[in-house]
């Protein structure tokens, strides 16, 4: 992650005062009276407080630490983990293909030079940094086998490179689609490849350009494989760089396959990540992180169910109708538009991995339920997320409170040892998770010593 220039007037002494000001503001602002994971910022109905200003935004992210040799995550009662690969460079997403291997997106953010420019910019990049998010993208789709079934990937190899910060992915008939920061790109694929050396054809332009500050593009087909779904978050938090940066941003897109072209398939979606088809009603749903700058406890991320053509607020509203009275000019035709989504994830947890269990390895209590991998805040007190989450649904919908799959990334003094983002189930029905600053794949499945797990 690039560092923004820091002005000249502050060199020297003044450039460390002015920091340590700041990083101190920041650090003062005020505490959550909430705990992290408290129940009343999840489910349909989160409690939404009155939004919270400061000079400078909450800065309290877990430095990156890695984990200590033969430590894990802990799994929930009635489940275990292990890794399932390790020596992986900054994964943060997963695909898993028909023949049981699995594709993870090696990759970090591309270079744009005009996003966190400035003293704030510049603050804020030393931050994420701390965090682990300040290596190189490695820019490679990594293909990872288990061959002999014991529930580790003995082989790794280089399936794509010279990619350009490629994140989703998604394979339909002999077509694997990659989403790049600034294209969806298709690559012709063969059951059994290790490695594809042809040059990938562009499908569709993507928005990125010299700010692109929510660079990640997911994408999932549709089951008759005619159109896929990508989604592109927002250039800014809440429009501060102008809405003419925002053009077919904080959205998902809906690509034709076969000619290329796309339309806005629901809009007012900050920044969309995680994608997954619901079980028994077949509707899209998505996992998306919310504005920042509000206070500990706004706004609440969330996952919901996409309708075609609806309006989720963003940036004029949040959660529905509230009005953020931050954006200038302010836009009442569009907050009248807004809907709500259908179930919070708490505040600043960064959920972005979404996937339904739709196999049949894990306890029956997990069938048709989605995983969701938070990757933990940045700007709240007491820090949120880091972990992953299980949501139970009935009926095509949320049916009660979270529960934790995969705790422990956080160490007893407050580091991350790891930080959970994509999540996927393998071949055999054991759920994935992809950890970035542990730079390792975790393998949940059944506790039980007679559990089939390979």
């Amino acid at each position: 992650m690039r560092r923004s220039p820091v002005p000249q007037l502050l060199t020297g002494v003044t450039l460390s005062l002015s920091l340590t000001l700041g990083l101190s503001l920041a650090a003062c602002a005020a505490k959550s009276n909430q705990p992290a994971g408290s129940q009343s910022d999840f489910g349909p109905n989160p409690s939404l407080p009155a939004p919270q200003s400061s000079i400078l935004p909450t800065m309290n992210i877990a430095p990156a630490k890695g984990w200590p040799n033969g430590a894990t995550p802990v799994a929930a009662a009635g489940l275990a983990v292990k890794a399932y690969a390790v020596g992986l460079e900054h994964p943060r997403w997963l695909y898993t293909l028909p023949n049981g291997d699995v594709l993870v997106a090696e990759t970090n953010t591309p270079h744009n030079p005009d996003d966190r420019k400035g003293l704030r910019g510049w603050a804020t990049n030393l931050f994420m940094k701390r965090a682990g998010a300040g290596v190189d993208s490695p820019n490679r789709i990594t293909l990872l086998r288990d061959t002999d079934g014991d529930g580790v990937a003995d082989q790794h190899s280089v399936l794509i490179s010279g990619l350009n910060s490629p994140f989703g992915m998604a394979l339909t008939g002999d077509s694997l689609y990659v989403a790049d920061t600034d294209a969806l790109l298709r690559f012709t694929y063969h059951a059994g490849d290790t490695a594809i050396t042809t040059p990938g054809v562009k499908v569709a332009d993507l928005p990125a350009g010299s700010i692109d500050h929510h660079w990640t593009k997911n994408v999932i087909a549709s089951r008759d494989g005619q159109h896929l779904y990508v989604t592109v978050g927002s250039n800014s938090n809440v429009g501060e760089n102008g809405l003419d940066a925002e053009k077919s941003r904080a959205c998902i897109l809906e690509i034709d396959v076969a000619s290329g072209q796309s339309r806005i398939f629901a809009s007012g979606l900050r920044n969309p990540n995680g994608l997954g088809w619901e079980p028994v009603t077949g509707a899209l749903w998505t996992a998306v992180n919310e504005r920042d700058e509000l206070g500990n406890e706004l706004v609440p991320d969330y996952m919901t169910s996409v309708k075609d053509g609806a309006f989720y607020g963003w940036p004029f509203s949040y959660y529905g109708q509230h009005v953020d009275a931050r954006v200038q000019p302010q836009s009442p035709d569009m907050v009248a538009k807004a809907i709500a989504p259908d179930y919070a994830l708490g505040a600043h947890t960064a959920s972005l991995g979404l996937v339904f269990d739709t196999a049949n390895l894990l306890p029956q209590h997990y069938s048709g339920g989605a995983f969701i991998g938070q990757h933990g805040s940045w700007n709240r007190k007491p820090r949120s997320g880091y972990k992953v989450i299980f949501v139970p649904f009935a009926a095509g919908k949320p049916s009660g409170l979270p529960e934790d799959v995969l705790t422990g990334f956080l160490d007893s003094d407050g580091n991350a040892q790891g930080r959970p983002v994509g999540v996927t189930l393998d071949a055999k029905g054991a759920l994935l998770v992809a950890d970035d600053v542990g730079n390792t794949v975790w393998r949940v499945t059944p506790a039980s010593a007679t559990a089939t797990t390979k």
